[in-house]
């Protein structure tokens, strides 16, 4: 019985990450048909309309926005909207979040966060993995940090959410890890480790 539970837990394990990204591209689709679709059939009759325009749509939608997004004058309208969503109370909250999430991992604003490093506790020999997020205190109010403070972002295995923590610069240490990488390393709590870089000497 108990080598039936583990090749039943081997197997779950294998297919489940497949699942899970198989859910998703399934549940992205049918939300771009569901609400798509019903725009495209308005545009045009239910007589020319063939099921999986609305994914089509979503996808040129995507593609049209990323191309806009090239030109000053659209980046300037967009930047706009975001404005304005800013200011709308509770409404800028959720947003700001949302988009700060997404940008987190967008490899054209990646630079500004690609330091993966190891953070020293009370106890020098217990230490967690976080990846630098802010380096520069100038622009926010007195008190969150100095030249000597970074902003680490310290993610929490297997779930969303982690603590962000203001620490010395004297109690990091680089890692020669991408962001990538280390994402997937700390949220399956150390289990995954593929890294090809080369290490790095300590400061």
């Amino acid at each position: 019985m108990r080598k039936l539970g583990t090749l039943f837990l081997q197997g779950l394990i294998a297919i489940l990450p497949i699942a899970l990204t198989v859910y998703l591209v399934y549940w992205l689709a049918a939300s771009a048909e569901s609400v798509l679709g019903k725009a495209m059939r308005f545009v045009i009759s239910d007589d020319y309309y063939v099921p999986g325009l609305g994914v089509l749509a979503g996808f040129l939608i995507a593609l049209g926005i990323g191309v806009l997004l090239r030109l000053w004058l659209f980046r300037k309208v967009f930047s706009l909207g975001e404005t304005l969503l800013q200011k709308i109370p509770g409404i800028k909250s959720l947003y700001g979040s949302i988009r700060d999430m997404v940008g987190f991992f967008d490899a054209s604003k990646q630079k500004e966060f690609d330091k993966t490093v190891m953070v020293a506790l009370a106890d020098e020999n217990m230490r967690l993995m976080g990846l630098v997020t802010r380096e520069d205190f100038r622009d926010l109010p007195e008190g969150i940090g100095d030249e000597q403070t970074v902003a680490v972002y310290l993610p929490m295995s297997y779930q969303l959410g982690g603590f962000t923590v203001m620490v010395p610069k004297a109690r990091i240490r680089p890692v020669d890890m991408k962001v990538d990488q280390a994402m997937q390393f700390i949220l399956t709590a150390a289990v995954s480790a593929r890294n090809k870089g080369t290490k790095q000497p300590a400061p």
